[in-house]
């Protein structure tokens, strides 16, 4: 397994990860981002996101991306500029080898090397896998906050 910065090229299967996570969080009809906007918006001349991609070779030496997290940098008037993690997602058949830690354990890595004030994310509160795994790292879990939302 090996941990880089997504690319580009990796634009169409990072899609094909995110519609895997929408229907494992019972929602696949609310993804309707189009892939041009997707690679716009990380690759474009003003890129608003950035991901990590843990790949593998197949059995042809083909690299395969078994699952990403993709962050982006926001500002918290209490706090300073903060990671956000949007999402982090291991294809459910390489799930339990491993692979979400060493992503995770990447972003951490990645906030520290930029001096942020920490890192944030959301979970969703009844994936109770999630919930145990960043109960690992000692994070704060806050059931407290109502999320809001617009859509245009």
């Amino acid at each position: 397994m090996n941990i880089r910065k997504a690319k580009k090229e990796d634009c169409p299967r990072l899609l094909e990860l995110i519609r895997e996570l929408a229907i494992f969080e019972k929602a696949p009809e609310k993804v309707t981002v189009t892939e041009e906007h997707f690679v716009k918006s990380g690759f474009g001349p003003n890129p608003v996101w950035q991901a990590f991609v843990a790949t593998a070779e197949d059995d042809n030496h083909q690299e395969m991306i078994l699952g990403f997290a993709l962050y982006y940098i926001r500002y918290s008037t209490w706090k300073g500029q903060m990671l956000y993690l949007e999402d982090l997602l291991i294809t459910a058949d390489h799930r339990g080898k491993g692979i979400g830690k060493a992503l995770f354990e990447r972003v951490i890595q990645e906030t520290k090397e930029r001096k942020l004030r920490g890192m944030t994310w959301r979970v969703l509160d009844w994936n109770t896998p999630a919930i145990d795994f960043y109960k690992k790292y000692h994070a704060s879990l806050d059931g407290e906050w109502i999320n809001g939302e617009l859509l245009f």
